[in-house]
């Protein structure tokens, strides 16, 4: 066991330098043994093949920034010279990923390579190689990013340009004064890294926080409360909150910090934020999160402040709903411990499967569909992923929703359709027999999603694809990607009907002022969709009356569909 630690980190002292008793090393052990069951470790053939990708990508970063310099009439020595790092962040670089997990890439480029160069120069150098599987750009994302697949492999880039002529390996991202000069997008595409490195060295005990924190993804993962983008903390969050209780008791085992992690957590005092350290100054006229000034940083519901300059809150995105949903499965994870750590259960079911779609009578299912490429669904699925929030948002202002609970994982499918009008249905989310069984078809996909262990996507339709093969009659492809929002409703028992008309069409069109937007292409619709138990009531569109949906016909009920 390591000497006691004593030194204090984070912004008060600890609750508790005890050392770990016999028992909760037990436990500890219970705990590793549980994660390896789970299958939360990669094999170390395939952590080489990651590093193999890394090291690849570097030598395309270096192959860029050349390519781009000589583009701009300088000279073979310098342009060599003009270098190019890849960095990582995320859970790679804090050393908690999981076998098929993606990996968080950084390349910072000199101050001559533009954002654009990184779109059009650095593009092109990856489709040529033969290692892509699949690409997707997002130059106008909060945080400009090409997501690809590099031999099998999920890796996010991100592109930052520092204000220096030169970009050595050596280089290393602790001095605040790199951050000068820079534009937003790219201090915050350098802040993952910066962050990630920051929470490393605020830590006590590296080993201690990186098996806790894999335990705690995984249960946010299983209990479907991991997503940033979906109103959720990500990856960033969980990880600053691991660190936060480590900092509190500093000589304690895994084990025990995920313990107290519960313990502490339902009972925190939120808005009241979680920091490792306190807000630093810098070199920067830039905003640093300080809800004394800005009444934007006091609506945060359960602040959690990066402690890397500038700071900024990583859990922005919660909403009341997602609230509720978090500290509820706070609460269960409390009382399971309380019972895992004196031996009356096992670690596994901390992490048993959520029950989201058994848990609402109503649920919204958000069709985002493309009669394009399957690149192009990728780039619209996105957007609208991206602004699934807001409709949340208004969903919440509507007094008889108590909560709206949105799913963090999306539904893929492909659909052969024999004519057009087929496929304007299939888009619009209807049901079409001669087509893929658009809702038979989703349900299984469901299904898979619960059953399954591993993984974060479901597989394309298969019935869809061996339509496909058969090759009998002709075939236009529609992709759907469907998100789900689970809903809680107190009716008025005079009025059986809910009318969310305004923040579906709010919604829709929020999604068409998409830049790319082509309504050839695009299709956008919401729908009320049952449980596996057929609701009595389905949502109208503002009738003076109940709208009863037919069991014998077993049909989805609109909600806001067609085009304006």
């Amino acid at each position: 066991m390591n000497s006691i630690i004593t030194k204090t980190y984070g912004v008060t002292p600890p609750i508790s330098t005890a050392s770990p008793t016999e028992a909760e090393i037990a436990t500890n052990e219970k705990l590793i043994d549980e994660l390896k069951r789970q299958g939360s470790f990669e094999s170390e053939e395939e952590s080489q093949k990651r590093v193999e990708v890394l090291n690849k990508l570097q030598a395309l970063a270096e192959e860029f920034v050349r390519s781009v310099s000589l583009q701009k009439n300088m000279a073979e020595v310098i342009a060599r010279d003009a270098g190019g790092k890849i960095f990582t962040f995320g859970s790679y670089r804090l050393g908690v990923y999981s076998p098929g997990s993606d990996i968080d890439t950084l390349i910072v480029v000199p101050k001559h390579v533009t954002r654009e160069n990184f779109f059009d120069v650095f593009e092109k150098l990856l489709r040529k190689r033969v290692e892509l599987d699949e690409i997707a750009c997002v130059p106008d994302a909060f945080v400009p990013v090409i997501k690809i697949k590099f031999s099998g492999i999920s890796v996010d880039l991100l592109c930052a340009r520092l204000d220096i002529p030169q970009v050595p390996l050596s280089l290393t991202l602790d001095d605040k004064n790199l951050l000068r000069n820079l534009d937003e997008k790219d201090l915050r595409a350098l802040n993952g890294t910066r962050v990630t490195d920051e929470i490393l060295r605020l830590v006590p005990q590296p080993i201690v926080f990186k098996h806790a924190l894999r335990a705690i993804k995984l249960w946010a993962q299983r209990r479907a409360i991991y997503s940033n983008v979906m109103g959720f903390p990500g990856g960033v969050a969980w990880a600053m909150l691991v660190a936060r209780i480590c900092q509190l008791y500093p000589n304690a085992i895994s084990a025990t910090i995920i313990s107290k992690f519960f313990n502490i957590l339902t009972k925190w005092s939120w808005p009241q934020p979680v920091m490792l350290k306190p807000i630093e100054d810098g070199p920067l006229q830039v905003r640093v999160w300080n809800p004394k000034l800005y009444p934007a940083d006091r609506a945060h519901r359960m602040p959690i402040i990066t402690p890397a300059y500038p700071s900024m809150c990583a859990t922005h995105n919660i909403s009341a709903s997602t609230q509720k949903v978090i500290m509820s499965e706070l609460k269960r994870g409390a009382a399971l411990m309380d019972e895992i750590m004196i031996g009356k259960k096992p670690w596994a079911d901390l992490f048993t499967k959520h029950d989201f779609f058994h848990r609402y009578k109503y649920y919204l299912a958000v069709y985002a569909s493309s009669k394009g490429t399957a690149e192009q669904q990728l780039k619209w699925s996105g957007l609208v992923e991206s602004k699934l929030r807001q409709l949340v948002l208004k969903l919440e202002w509507i007094d008889s929703i108590e909560l709206a609970h949105p799913f963090i994982k999306e539904f893929d499918q492909v659909h052969y359709c024999a004519d057009e009008e087929e496929a304007k249905r299939v888009a619009d989310g209807e049901q079409i027999a001669t087509a893929s069984t658009k809702e038979a078809d989703l349900m299984k996909s469901v299904k898979a999603e619960e059953n399954k262990e591993h993984g974060d996507k479901t597989a394309a339709n298969g019935d869809a694809e061996k339509k496909a093969e058969d090759g009998t009659t002709t075939k236009l492809v529609v992709y759907t990607t469907t998100f789900f929002i689970g809903l809680e409703i107190n009716l008025d028992p005079h009025h059986k009907q809910l009318d969310i008309q305004w923040p579906c069409k709010e919604f829709y069109e929020m999604c068409r002022s998409w830049p790319e937007y082509d309504e050839d292409i695009n299709c956008i619709c919401v729908r009320n969709i049952r449980n596996f138990n057929l609701p009595d009531y389905v949502f109208g569109e503002g009738e003076a009356r109940p709208v009863r949906q037919k069991k014998s016909k077993r049909k989805l009920a609109d909600v806001e569909v067609r085009p304006l």
